[in-house]
């Protein structure tokens, strides 16, 4: 685990060259950002620092959010089979490894996770670890692990995708309400349907979907009608337009798969600009990793590439999340890749950034808490050697890391 730069409850100020927002593309001169209690209470260009701030210099470097990565499994250990390791685990031993893997991405910049699969709602537990309570930011920040939103296990068909994790149900409705219900009364933060099959599961063809557009309704108007949003794994194109019809408020992955290609997205695409729909793209791997250990995954990736990039250009909700721990190119800091990723496909660096930060805060409800550095947010920052704006290598050479005003080692 990270270990806590031991300070004072005080105010902090940190100062450096430049300063990325979170969101606009334009850099701030000269800033000072303070924080207070674990919050961010100004960020200012030039000027004295309050008398009462105690500042540290950070000269040459580029102060930026925290990273917020969508869509991680810190159960899985980014190993060669991390199914079978995850199996041979007793639920100490898996709690460890999660706790584990949460410090490895909170050392690599990413100071927010988002755990869209687990087993035994062990993520919900480390959430309650890392996390502060209401009032108790200045208490409880210095945790050394960021900030975790829990899914609990994903909910799948009986023997699908990632059945392993204990959340098969029948393909009915009632079973779908009981399932989703549970979840609730455990206190997830978000839903995780498995709307289709996945390449980790053999025998879960990824363009086959796993419930009825009517089951996977019955779910999301419940989790809706208690205030829980619902990502739906959705790599089959018939997956994809189920989830967006009834209701989804992420797609995860959407790959338009089919059995022997991919597929056009078509009037898919028009729906989900309307529907608001967020797209949350899969990207970031280790460099010298295949994309994925699937050749047939390997071969379609530039077909997924084009059918997202005809949702980016036409005004989808975008955001791009690693699914950090599914494989060996896939560690738990690997969000931190993702930048460099999109801008090989086109875009500007500054929006892949943003897509990592605000724009994931966003679209895990942290609107106001998490991805920008503006007052009122929490005081998640890295300092950056450089401009991450300009040199995607930059984002490597981080120089300390806050988490909810807590410095990191």
């Amino acid at each position: 685990m990270g270990t806590v730069v031991n300070e004072r409850s005080r105010r902090i100020g940190v100062r450096a060259a430049k300063l990325f927002d979170g969101w606009s593309p334009v850099l701030l001169d000269a800033p000072l950002v303070v924080m207070d209690g674990g919050r961010i209470v100004a960020v200012q260009s030039g000027g004295l620092p309050p008398q009462d701030v105690e500042v540290v210099e950070f000269p040459g470097a580029t102060l930026m959010p925290g990273l917020v990565d969508a869509h991680v499994h810190l159960a899985f250990d980014a190993g060669e089979d991390p199914v079978a390791a995850l199996a041979a685990r007793d639920t100490p031993a898996v709690l460890d490894a999660m706790r584990a893997a949460a410090a490895t991405a909170l050392a690599g910049g990413v100071t927010t996770v988002r755990d869209l699969g687990d087993r035994d709602y062990l993520a919900l537990q480390l959430r309650d670890e890392a996390s502060p309570k209401a009032g108790e930011h200045d208490l409880r920040g210095g945790t050394g692990l960021p900030t975790v939103l829990a899914s609990g296990p994903p909910i799948t068909s009986r023997g699908g995708h990632c059945h392993f994790l204990g959340g098969g149900i029948d393909d009915s409705p009632a079973a779908m309400c009981a399932a989703v219900q549970e979840r609730i009364d455990r206190g997830v933060d978000v839903i995780k349907i498995m709307g289709s099959g996945g390449n980790l599961t053999p025998g879960s063809p990824p363009e086959r979907s796993q419930f009825s557009a009517a089951t996977l309704g019955a779910g999301i108007d419940l989790a809706h009608r208690h205030g829980v949003g619902v990502a739906v794994h959705a790599h089959g194109t018939a997956a994809i337009r189920d989830a967006v019809t009834v209701g989804a408020d992420s797609i995860e992955h959407a790959s338009f798969w089919s059995r022997d290609g991919v597929d056009d997205p078509g009037d898919l695409v028009e729906q989900i600009v309307a529907r608001q729909v967020v797209v949350s793209a899969t990207a970031g791997v280790r460099p010298g990793e295949p994309g994925t250990p699937y050749p047939e995954a390997n071969a379609r990736i530039p077909g997924i590439v084009a059918a997202l990039m005809s949702l980016y250009r036409a005004g989808a909700r975008f955001i791009a999340a690693s699914d950090a721990g599914i494989h060996a190119g896939k560690p738990h800091d690997v969000a931190r890749h993702i930048p460099a990723t999109l801008a090989a496909i086109g875009l500007p660096l500054p929006e892949g950034l943003r897509l990592v930060t605000s724009a994931a805060a966003d679209a895990c409800g942290l609107t106001g808490r998490k991805g920008r550095l503006a007052p009122g947010h929490d005081g998640d920052l890295l300092v950056i050697d450089g401009d991450p704006t300009a040199d995607p290598a930059a984002l490597h050479r981080i120089l300390a890391v806050h988490a909810r005003g807590h410095r990191i080692r």
